[in-house]
């Protein structure tokens, strides 16, 4: 498929497209540089299950539903020098106070308007990472920020 027709394809369907989004950090201040990330990674949640075995019924286990389990939230973008993510991050490794936040992901329509939003509630910096720096490269700093959080919602 061409452009244009990955585009109707997407208009006739409603399909979104991956690339467009924002992350937004609730209540941490920040300026237009901490919402924009290379990618977000992390928004999946499962069931966990016990097993039981039934006396006398050799032949299966029962499964049964536990708990929902919710994965880190991982994100990407070229190491800025100037970030309340990043100080909000480093405050925290340091002391470690945990002062949780809420954060939005926006996936946005071509109108950049939301067009579905995943808040992720109770987020905490878990692992902050900065890409190797090598001389014989020319490749942007990235750095990665891992969170950890309860939950999240889907508007």
């Amino acid at each position: 498929m061409r452009a244009g027709e990955v585009a109707d394809f997407m208009d006739r369907y409603g399909f979104l497209a991956g690339f467009h989004f924002k992350v937004e950090f609730l209540n941490l201040g920040g300026n237009d540089v901490d919402t924009r990330f290379q990618s977000v990674a992390g928004l999946s949640v499962n069931v966990e299950t016990d097993s039981v075995r039934e006396g006398g019924e050799n032949r299966f286990e029962h499964v049964l539903p536990n708990r929902t389990a919710y994965s880190d939230l991982v994100l990407k973008r070229g190491l800025v020098t100037s970030s309340e993510v990043i100080s909000w991050c480093l405050d925290t490794f340091s002391s470690l106070e945990i002062h949780p936040v809420d954060v939005n992901v926006s996936l946005l329509n071509d109108a950049h308007e939301p067009a579905m939003t995943w808040q992720i509630k109770g987020a905490w910096p878990k692992k902050w990472e900065v890409s190797d720096l090598d001389a014989e490269t020319s490749a942007i700093v990235i750095e990665t920020l891992e969170l950890g959080y309860r939950f999240f919602t889907v508007a």
